[in-house]
């Protein structure tokens, strides 16, 4: 995948920073027709352009009918970024909301996730419980605010910035502006 090449091609170190999408969705979810109701989007030619964007990376995506609120899943991966192994939880956290069509607005849900990337249950429901890691996502919410981040992805180096999905080339051109230098 594009992020993992830039890795092996540039000096670079990749963090993830979490941005409040929908930040009003009830903890129950919402109907996407309901969440763009009056909007005039066509919500076929939408999916059908995630999925194009998708298969293009390899990614699995399987059409949705909701969107759920995604605050607990914050803090549940900016707790897993701190214990051995805790990064596979991002791709879980993917599979489950975007393929599975998972609730990661529901605490049992975040737990199974997380046990299903090799967390441990009892910690993952201790940190989801206890809002532990409610600060650091905060934080994170501030800085998207600072950088002007408007929508998932945003790819930012050196206070530069990309939206969306983008070709590798182009976060090639953005790191080497932002000073990164080839490894090897």
């Amino acid at each position: 995948m594009r992020i993992e090449k830039l890795q092996q091609v540039y000096d670079v170190t990749i963090k993830l920073v979490h941005f409040p999408l929908h930040p009003e969705t009830p903890a129950a979810g919402m109907a996407l027709e309901e969440l763009f109701a009056g909007r005039g989007y066509d919500m076929e030619a939408m999916y059908q352009r995630m999925k194009g964007l998708m298969d293009a990376e390899g990614l699995a995506y399987s059409r949705r009918t909701h969107t759920y609120n995604s605050r607990l899943a914050q803090e549940l991966g900016s707790w897993a970024d701190t214990q051995p192994g805790g990064g596979a939880i991002h791709d879980a956290l993917y599979r489950a909301y975007f393929v599975e069509g998972v609730n990661i607005g529901d605490i049992d849900a975040l737990v199974k996730i997380a046990a299903s990337a090799g967390l441990p249950e009892e910690g993952a429901r201790e940190v989801l419980a206890s809002r532990s890691f409610e600060a650091q996502v905060d934080a994170d919410w501030a800085k998207s605010r600072a950088y002007d981040v408007t929508g998932v992805p945003t790819f930012v180096a050196n206070g530069m910035g990309v939206v969306g999905a983008q070709p590798y080339e182009m976060l090639v051109r953005l790191v080497e502006k932002a000073g990164a230098a080839k490894r090897g």
